[in-house]
């Protein structure tokens, strides 16, 4: 949890405004958006860099405070998570039911704030020093836990991502947020 301070206004009896501080914690996640695609590619300047046919693209966005229990968790939850047809049109079938190939793309951006003015705030992104290695370790244990490729990007460069979604199926999982 990370501790912040907010100002809040009230209004006592006598007619002018007066700001108090209060403490709150804001829990810490970690983020991924899953999409379903027919295939998905990364190029970096030009070169492609991944391509995979059917299976998942994942856009991953970790924050400073994030745990290795919050990548096992997500791991095991997309690694398992049935949003694949089976024979009768129904979502059944999981990445490895399918023998599906998976992209993890880190994307900062997930944990934009647009409260205040026109321009994202990415202050919620964790920094590189802290990222990379989470970002390291969430592939290798999806890996782990699907038994399937899972191929990158590459973390903080200028990425061309290019997919075809199929249904369109897109999934937003946050690790503290287990529904």
């Amino acid at each position: 949890m990370d501790e912040r301070w907010i100002f809040l206004p009230f209004r006592p009896k006598v007619r002018r405004l007066d700001i108090f501080a209060a403490k709150i914690t804001c829990p810490r996640i970690m983020r991924t958006v899953i999409q379903r695609v027919s295939e998905a590619s990364v190029t970096i300047e030009g070169v492609e860099k991944s391509r995979i046919g059917r299976g998942l693209l994942i856009l991953l966005g970790i924050e400073h405070d994030d745990t290795e229990e919050d990548i096992l968790w997500l791991c095991k939850k997309i690694a398992a998570l049935r949003i694949f047809s089976d024979d009768a049109g129904l979502m059944n079938l999981s990445v490895q039911d399918v023998a599906g190939e998976m992209i993890v793309v880190s994307q900062f951006t997930l944990f934009a704030s647009t409260k205040k003015g026109n321009r994202p705030s990415f202050i919620r992104s964790a920094r590189p020093e802290t990222a990379i290695p989470l970002y390291e370790n969430f592939i290798e244990t999806l890996r782990k836990e699907s038994s399937r490729p899972v191929l990158t990007g590459e973390f903080g460069a200028d990425m061309k991502v290019s997919l075809q979604n199929d249904g369109p199926v897109t999934i937003l999982i946050d690790s503290k947020n287990r529904e």
